[in-house]
């Protein structure tokens, strides 16, 4: 058995959403601390970019444990949109492979 067949693309793709989520939470609070220290911000597009690559989840869970962004409702709708793209993205590819 070689080191290919131990990890599969299924094993790839956890440790790339482990790594994109890290990056993304990192990238996050960042912002947070920028904002409440007035200093230079993160832009929204950097952080939609990171949900769109697969930090949605881990940026979701933020927006609320530690209230950013949640207010801005424009944030909050692109967010949902991309986490309901990656939602239909899984669904399909686990109906379908």
């Amino acid at each position: 058995m070689g080191l290919l067949n131990i990890f599969n693309f299924v094993g790839y793709f956890w440790i790339y959403l482990i790594l994109i989520s890290f990056i993304s939470a990192l990238l996050f609070y960042t912002d947070k601390q920028r904002a409440v220290n007035n200093k230079p911000r993160i832009s929204e597009s950097a952080l939609h970019f990171f949900e769109l690559v697969g930090g949605v989840f881990v940026i979701l869970f933020l927006m609320y444990a530690i209230r950013h962004k949640n207010r801005k409702l424009r944030y909050y709708i692109i967010t949902y949109l991309i986490l309901t793209m990656w939602i239909i993205g899984l669904y399909c590819y686990l109906a379908y492979c």
